[in-house]
């Protein structure tokens, strides 16, 4: 059978670009859950193709089917109109699919070149490999403006040159159809931009782009067709030309979904949390925060806005007690201690601090303990969680997770499973919910939706300004500046370690955060 039987019997692939990859009937369970059911899609070579969908859709299992990570229970897979048996990783390469994970699979302590070669290696003599390796990527680096260093280790390279080098992995094993999964979930917006002009020469010159991701804006932008899914199924499959993000979020959610926050104007009241002069120098002595100064009110979000890597995150990590620093800091008038044996997480939370950190997987999870086991981190010291002075009362934590996790449309809502079994977006619900729930006087936030459904993002951002109703103060930290300009009431730009000004949000835009973002102070007038 050839890609040209196919098409005469396909309705909806054009006959001028074949298939490079059509799924028939694909099915796949994990116990009792259902992660794909019966689904059937068309990919036309030499396209970027979208599939789009809620956290725990099935998305990402589908691909693993594809990559041979997974085996579907039932169904078909064809490869050019040829049907293909992918047990395994080596033989999706084999067929010429290559894959970038949204958690890169890089070994961070190698260099460039070493990763790229490694499980490609010509034979035990390494030398040939490398010579080879090192003209290939420098083939490939001016192709598709892919420029990373070959002699770099991995984990000095920012997020957005490690995600080259997983494509660069894939190019060299001679990919010609790539699947990306939730690529810009990590990248800052200039990284994100960057990589769709690579993803745009990519398409150019033949390649296949199979894009996962829960981006509504990135589907529009880079996508020449989009399939959705919900509930492990295919509900439809269109032309991006076709559609619009409103109707592409009504299809994953299965009912309207609200784009733009609603919220009223603040209810400001007294001074919750001061912040003077705060100044951190990590472990080499680098500068990363310098003379800081903010302070947040009852019934306020203060958004942090900047790229990546300007002191967002170590600001965050010392107001949660996770890093000392110099400086003064005050909560509701009581000092709050930024060295010292009481400048930890834990005093924190018994202060009424609560932390939803940057990167759910490192800080904020357990990834091996189960769901009910994340839930009580932080806050296994609650006399609702003891049974005796020696023992936790399980079942009253594993009852309380069952709750939160059926308010936060947490799924399977399965206490019991392990966190590394969740997708990204239920992940970070349960950090949400724990953290939340506890209605802390401050909430201090790192990212809160990043690898988060449309369906999600809008409960996690109701649930955000509730609490801000309720009296709270909120500092919000996002590299989304559509987040933080809807959520915030006012905005501060974090650039080299240095608060740049703070801004009333109903009185700034885009452009004057962003020329923030790059250095440019605003007038003086205008800081608050």
């Amino acid at each position: 059978m050839n890609s040209s039987d196919i098409l005469g019997r396909q309705e909806t692939a054009a006959p001028s670009l074949p298939l490079a990859i059509e799924l028939r009937g694909i099915s796949k369970a994990f116990g009792t859950v259902q992660a794909n059911k019966d689904i059937s899609i068309q990919v036309k070579a030499g396209t970027i193709h979208g599939i789009i969908g809620e956290n725990g859709a099935g998305k990402s299992t589908l691909m693993s089917i594809l990559y041979g990570f997974y085996k579907a229970d039932e169904g078909q897979i064809l490869i050019k109109g040829i049907p293909t048996i992918i047990p395994d990783s080596q033989s999706a390469i084999r067929a010429g699919i290559g894959m970038v994970f949204q958690h890169f699979k890089l070994v961070q302590n190698f260099s460039v070149l070493e990763n790229v070669i490694l499980g490609a290696e010509d034979g035990a003599l390494l030398g040939p490999s490398f010579t080879r390796a090192r003209n290939v990527l420098a083939d490939l680096s001016a192709e598709y403006d892919l420029d990373v260093d070959p002699d770099a280790v991995v984990e000095n390279l920012s997020v957005g040159h490690q995600q080259r080098v997983e494509i660069l992995k894939a190019l060299y094993r001679q990919a010609e159809i790539l699947i990306l999964d939730e690529p810009t979930g990590v990248l800052t917006p200039a990284e994100a931009n960057h990589l769709f002009r690579i993803l745009r020469g990519l398409k150019a010159q033949g390649k296949t782009i199979i894009l996962i991701t829960h981006k509504l804006r990135e589907i529009m932008d880079i996508t020449d067709h989009v399939s959705v899914m919900r509930q492990g199924q295919i509900v439809s499959s269109l032309e991006t030309s076709e559609t619009s993000p409103q109707d592409l979020a009504e299809r994953m959610v299965g009912r309207k979904v609200l784009l733009q926050i609603s919220k009223s104007a603040p209810n400001y009241g007294d001074e919750v949390l001061r912040v003077e002069g705060l100044t951190l120098h990590d472990e080499q002595g680098v500068e990363r925060l310098s003379d800081v100064a903010f302070s947040i009110r009852a019934g306020e979000i203060l958004g942090i806005a900047g790229v990546a890597g300007n002191g967002q995150s170590h600001l965050l990590e010392v107001l949660a007690g996770i890093r000392n620093a110099q400086g003064r800091a005050f909560l509701k008038s009581e000092v709050l201690n930024l060295t010292g044996k009481s400048a930890n997480a834990q005093s924190r939370r018994a202060m009424g601090i609560a932390h939803i950190p940057e990167d759910r997987q490192d800080m904020g999870l357990i990834m091996d303990f189960m769901a009910w086991e994340n839930m009580g981190l932080g806050y296994h010291n609650d006399p609702l969680y003891q049974h005796n002075r020696w023992f936790m009362n399980n079942d009253a934590l594993l009852d309380e997770t069952a709750a939160k996790m059926d308010r936060f449309d947490v799924r399977p809502p399965i206490p019991t499973l392990a966190a590394k079994n969740f997708s990204g977006g239920n992940q970070q619900k349960i950090v949400v919910a724990r953290e939340i729930e506890r209605v802390p006087d401050v909430l201090l936030i790192g990212q809160p939706t990043r690898g988060v459904d449309i369906g999600a993002i809008e409960f996690i951002h109701q649930q955000i300004i509730a609490l801000r109703d309720a009296g709270k103060a909120i500092l919000l930290v996002s590299v989304e500046l559509d987040e933080i300009m809807s959520l915030s009431d006012r905005i501060g730009v974090m650039f080299d370690g240095h608060l740049m000004g703070v801004k009333d949000a109903t009185q700034t835009n885009v452009n004057e955060i962003g020329l923030m973002m790059a250095g440019i102070a605003p007038p003086q007038e205008g800081i608050i």
